[in-house]
């Protein structure tokens, strides 16, 4: 079950590879019970130029056969008739761990789960673990980068938001599906931050979210219509300061009356009864309702 290819470029003291590894184990279902690994499997990439260096993967054989179950719930093939013949992990470990040591480890949600069964293995078996120079999760680095767009972040979610076929569950094709899966969100994100304004806000306006583009446009439009606000009422405020002093002058200069013809010098006025004459009411109509009317004009000028 194992399948390797080499390259001279390895090791060669110039480029730390990135190695994509994947395990699948067994689920305990009791008490005391442990994760079993059951397959492991890896590749090789060039940091430079992505390209896949060496394939490894094989199945292992754990200690216990009871704990692997006689039929694949998932359909991956990995049963018990199909793991009695393979090797134990001590048969193996000289292999994993020269691919795992001194490289940059990558996977999907690998921190949480794949590092810790790794160490647990090769403490079983009495070695030490091998040590990776950094840590790349694609389960944290996409959900950080590239959002929850993709639904729950799961390899399978993710490899069906981008067409890229259904997760098979097995080692080796489920790397080589986690370093495809990162190509696309990177060509994505890359486009993204290439035409912000045309591309940002797609799916975040699906998700019913605001971007910062349609922020910064709704405060600019909300700024805008604060200021014909205040200037309709700044020209209201004159008008009524203007009514105050033109009254003040008619008191000085003219004793108060009655007459039909005072009233229709100065329409600043109010009639015998305290009523509002037509000219003032006019007046009072025009000037208020001009700055409105200038105001939604503008609004929906805007909206448009």
């Amino acid at each position: 079950m194992a399948s390797s290819s080499s390259s001279s470029s390895l090791n060669n003291g110039r480029v730390v590879e990135i190695v994509f590894f994947d395990l699948e184990t067994t689920v305990p279902n009791r008490t005391g019970q442990k994760f079993r690994v059951l397959e492991f499997g890896a590749i090789i990439v060039c940091p430079r130029k992505l390209v896949e260096l060496e394939s490894y993967c094989t199945l292992i054989r754990p200690p216990d056969l009871s704990a692997v179950a006689l039929r694949s719930a998932r359909c991956d093939g990995i049963t018990r008739a199909a793991v009695a013949s393979a090797p134990s992990f001590e048969d193996v470990a000289d292999k994993i761990f020269s691919i795992l040591n001194g490289r940059i480890w990558a996977g999907h949600n690998i921190q949480r789960f794949d590092c810790v069964r790794i160490k647990e293995a090769f403490s079983e078996i009495g070695r030490p673990a091998p040590v990776p120079v950094g840590i790349i999760d694609s389960l944290g680095v996409l959900t950080e980068k590239f959002g929850r767009r993709a639904g729950n972040m799961k390899m399978a979610t993710l490899a069906a938001y981008f067409g890229l076929g259904q997760q098979k569950h097995r080692s080796l094709e489920d790397v080589r599906m986690n370093l495809e899966v990162l190509k696309h969100c990177a060509t994505v994100l890359f486009l993204e931050s290439s035409l912000p304004s045309a591309l940002n806000g797609e799916w975040h306006s699906n998700m019913g979210v605001t971007t910062r583009s349609r922020s910064l446009q709704q405060s600019s439009l909300s700024g805008r219509l604060n200021d014909k606000w205040n200037e309709s009422s700044e020209i209201t405020q004159r008008f009524s300061r203007g009514k105050s002093i033109c009254k003040e002058e008619t008191s000085r200069k003219s004793p108060p009356s009655t007459s039909l013809s005072y009233k229709r010098a100065v329409p600043y006025g109010r009639g015998s009864l305290g009523k509002m004459t037509a000219g003032v009411k006019k007046l009072l109509c025009n000037a208020r309702s001009a700055p409105i009317n200038n105001l939604l004009k503008h609004s929906q000028s805007l909206l448009r």
